[in-house]
């Protein structure tokens, strides 16, 4: 039986030079790039507005009224319990996951806000 490009042996042997060397030429699969590639394109500020923000879920517009209830409760308190973010979750008609992250930017913006006052 062959080994594929991307099996156990097939890396061992091609560590060692009994296959072809990897270094001299990488075997990717296809619309994948080295890590050299990857690095140029992170480095480069302008190209991520080009190639698009991200492949993820879209940027969450929270309403007016999604905001003030979550800023009431950030008030109240800076760390959300799960019952807490379960309901605001219910009751804002938003993911516990978008909660969740919220409060961590949120908490974030607070830092930086509470260091450039001092």
């Amino acid at each position: 039986m062959e080994k594929g490009p991307f099996s156990v042996e097939w890396l061992a042997q091609s560590s060692h030079g009994g296959a072809r060397s990897i270094a001299a030429a990488p075997c990717l699969p296809p619309g994948a790039t080295s890590g050299r590639e990857n690095a140029a394109k992170r480095s480069d500020p302008g190209r991520e507005a080009e190639a698009g923000a991200g492949t993820g879920r879209p940027r969450t517009k929270f309403s007016a009224a999604q905001l003030q209830e979550l800023e009431r409760s950030f008030r109240e308190q800076r760390y959300i319990g799960a019952s807490e973010k379960r309901r605001l979750a219910a009751v804002l008609n938003l993911s516990q996951s978008q909660i969740k992250t919220w409060f961590q930017n949120r908490r974030m913006k607070f830092k930086r806000q509470t260091q450039d006052a001092r």
